[in-house]
């Protein structure tokens, strides 16, 4: 008899290790599930982890700290102050006209510039220059600025924000990704405050 039991032992772990490398029909399904649920994380982390990555994918990481254009030193007469646009760098292809942005130049003398944003210290309406007057005027709540941008009266606290200029192989460029305000990520990077006439 105690042979039998000897015998006896090693079917039951055999039966019992067929019936553990057979899959149930919920262990399979569960299986699927984890699989199928596995791959969607996998399609919506994709885009989300892209978008993380997309300014360094695109080379736009450093883009508001571009040099941009605005044009030939000769388009800009002394002692005159004129509207001048540019494409902003740091922008999506889907952006289309919007990303054209307007600034105001102004040439004191030869080589001596001043590039003005075009919206108010105020709230950002956009100002418009008078020439009659020497004044840029802000429609939305009456603030005036002299023709050297300093404030004259009116709501804004100080004078109109100035974009950092350079004159390179006779054209006029601006450091213009965004605008010159003293929260700008480039005054955060430099540790200076961008200019703007008091």
């Amino acid at each position: 008899m105690a042979i039998k039991s000897q015998l006896a032992v090693p079917n039951d772990v055999a039966n019992r290790a067929t019936t553990d490398a057979t899959i149930s029909r919920r262990g399979f399904f569960m299986k699927l599930g984890i699989l199928f649920n596995g791959l969607a994380a996998g399609v919506l982390a994709v885009p989300i982890v892209g978008f993380l990555f997309s300014s360094l994918t695109r080379g736009r990481a450093n883009g508001y700290l571009s040099w941009v254009a605005l044009g030939k030193v000769s388009e800009f007469p002394e002692g005159e102050t004129r509207l001048a646009t540019f494409q902003n760098p740091y922008v999506m292809p889907t952006d289309g006209k919007t990303a054209d942005t307007a600034c105001w130049v102004r040439r004191i003398a030869k080589e001596q510039f001043q590039v003005f944003a075009v919206n108010c210290a105020h709230l950002g309406c956009p100002v418009r220059w008078f020439p009659q007057s020497g004044l840029f005027m802000c429609p939305c709540h009456g603030g005036a600025y002299y023709r050297d941008g300093s404030r004259a009266s009116g709501p804004p606290e100080r004078g109109l924000f100035e974009y950092p200029y350079r004159i390179e192989n006779g054209l006029v460029s601006i450091q213009a990704g965004e605008l010159p305000t003293p929260g700008a990520a480039s005054a955060e990077l430099t540790g200076e405050k961008p200019p703007c006439a008091s």
